[in-house]
């Protein structure tokens, strides 16, 4: 590699000093010394070492090369978050490949369209997705490899995790996985694992290699490709790790903590925790598909204690524990993707339940902001702090930020101003992959336009107060939908709420409330919980016209492929008389 000290002579360096890439393959420097023994399982069907677990990224890479598959092809993986996934994070783009990770969530068109977009050569594929594999197989024709994922032969699994060669993969077993699969794939993973060799070479390249690619959500029209660098993921997973780490005790990252995501692999990198977990050498659990009551077996059999997910995921854990009438102990979640209403953080920690807001967005890589738990919380009554931990955080590492008005001037940080958050950090995305046009747009005047409203106070805590396209102006006035879904979200027969404006004769669009609400307080009226509205005007927390004119109640929120509320399907269905 060059370097710039070669350009003066009394600082070049040595012929053979070791220029260091910012590539992926650096993550495991430590593990691979420091946690060998460590272990990583998939649900309850497989556990295995950390030292297994390297010669496995090794075979993989092995079977890749082995089909031809060359530096810069694109490899896809659908499959639900599991061992196999993980090694795939790794050894695909540490062979110097694209890792196309497919939201399986998505309509069966929208998955068809983001493959056919990214061109993958192979596709790592779930027996389970196989249906839509053969419906589809021959309109997505840059695939010409598929390796077949199957969960069967794990039935008599060891749970404690006593050697995974031992236990799963005799010859015969994988004799009958092999004979199980289509004609039209390469072969089944494990038999292709078992056939080669478990040693490779990863060679060092440019660290501005593209490593991933995925798409966005697509709430509005077609998904959108991000893709991300090994030095823009690798900046990332340091960064965000240590601003986890720098936490009080209690709150952040350990190195005895047990990690299981509950943030989809395929979903902006699982936030890259499966990055610094396995960067740091932590006991790993992958729960395969999230369901409610596995994911709490799992937490509690493992006893997990570090994972992240959006606030369905949090509300799913809590209703789930609450049938067992039991609660957590502890468990550190990291909560992102839609704000947390102060409802559900009250419920969070009456749970046993340590929540840490942050922020970020799936063109971000994704974290710009977490909370930062210091002295300032000691000091603070059970509401302060609980409204304290809904906000947004203050910015991570490298992060930088400002507050724009609608003519791009940067407005102060009093923690009153509010504008568009714009950002700059060095692993955004630098456009949308095949999408000029829309990545000059997210980049206008050299800042990432995140699309969110937001003021930033004296001491650098972040607060989104709405979304450019939530947002409702009644009456010539601004009104937050998070503030009004926040204040509704305290009456205790409300579920989940949310906030959509809706067109109004007189004040040109009106402030409509969407509520699900719990199990046991079906026969709630809406004059009930609006009451907790005009409750917050009289003590100034919220202006008159702030409080919805009407409340629908709803069986189950829409909501996007990643556990998001869908607004636009919710405007869609009162335009069309559905709700």
């Amino acid at each position: 590699m060059t370097s710039i000290l070669n350009q003066h002579e009394d600082y070049s360096q040595a012929e053979e000093a070791y220029g260091f890439p910012l590539i992926i393959k650096q993550l495991l420097n430590r593990a691979k010394i420091a946690s060998t023994q460590q272990t990583i399982s998939y649900a309850d069907k497989v556990t295995y070492t950390y030292a297994e677990f390297f010669k496995r990224i090794n075979r993989l890479a092995n079977v890749l090369k082995n089909l031809g598959l060359q530096a810069g092809d694109v490899v896809a993986v659908m499959d639900w978050d599991s061992h196999r996934y993980l090694e795939a994070y790794f050894a695909v783009p540490m062979s110097g490949m694209i890792l196309q990770t497919v939201n399986v969530r998505l309509a069966e068109d929208k998955v068809l369209y983001t493959i056919n977009h990214a061109k993958p050569k192979a596709l790592l594929l779930n027996a389970e997705f196989e249906p839509m594999a053969k419906n589809y197989r021959h309109e997505a024709p840059s695939i010409e490899k598929i390796i077949w994922l199957d969960d069967a032969g794990f039935d008599d699994a060891n749970f404690d995790g006593t050697g995974f060669d031992e236990v799963e993969y005799s010859e015969d077993n994988i004799k009958t996985k092999q004979a199980d699969i289509p004609d039209y794939v390469e072969g089944e993973y494990e038999a292709m694992l078992a056939a080669v060799s478990d040693a490779f070479d990863f060679p060092d390249f440019d660290e501005n290699t593209i490593a991933t690619t995925f798409y966005t959500s697509g709430t509005t029209g077609d998904p959108k490709g991000v893709f991300f660098t090994h030095r823009q993921i690798v900046l990332q997973t340091l960064s965000s790790t240590l601003a986890s780490a720098l936490s009080a005790e209690g709150q952040g990252a350990r190195y005895n903590d047990v990690y299981m995501p509950m943030t989809p692999l395929f979903h902006v990198h699982a936030w890259c925790w499966p990055y610094g977990a396995t960067m740091i050498g932590l006991k790993q659990v992958y729960p395969g598909r999230y369901l409610p009551e596995v994911l709490v077996n799992l937490i509690e059999h493992h006893k997990v204690t570090l994972s992240h997910g959006v606030p369905t995921i949090l509300q799913m854990l809590i209703k789930e524990m609450a049938t067992r009438g039991r609660k957590f102990n502890g468990l550190k979640l990291s909560v992102g993707g839609s704000k947390l209403n102060e409802g559900l953080a009250e419920a969070a920690l009456e749970n046993g339940i340590e929540f840490i807001s942050g922020f970020g967005m799936s063109e971000s890589c994704p974290v710009l902001a977490r909370m930062a738990f210091g002295d300032q919380t000691n000091t603070m009554t059970t509401t302060e702090e609980i409204n304290y931990r809904c906000l947004s955080g203050s910015p991570i590492m490298l992060v930088s930020m400002e507050i724009w008005d609608e003519n791009g001037k940067a407005l102060p940080m009093d923690g009153e101003s509010t504008g568009e958050l714009v950002v700059r950090a060095p692993w955004l995305t630098q456009s949308y992959f095949k999408n000029a046009d829309a990545g000059n747009e997210l980049w206008r005047g050299g800042w990432m336009h995140t699309q969110d409203i937001a003021c930033i106070s004296p001491n650098g805590t972040l607060k989104i107060t709405d979304r450019l396209k939530d947002v409702v102006k009644s009456g010539g006035e601004w009104i937050s939908s998070l503030e009004v879904e926040n204040i509704l979200s305290f009456h205790p027969s409300v579920a989940e709420v949310a906030i959509i404006g809706v067109a109004d004769e007189r004040w040109g669009e009106r402030p409509l409330a969407l509520v699900v609400l719990k199990p046991e307080h079906t026969d709630t009226k809406a004059e009930d919980i609006l009451a907790i509205g005009h409750q917050a005007v009289e003590k100034g927390y919220l202006p008159k016209y702030g409080v919805p004119s009407e409340i629908k109640f709803l069986i189950e929120m829409p909501k996007t492929s990643v556990g998001k509320l869908d607004k636009k399907k919710m405007r869609m269905m009162y335009t069309e008389k559905l709700i």
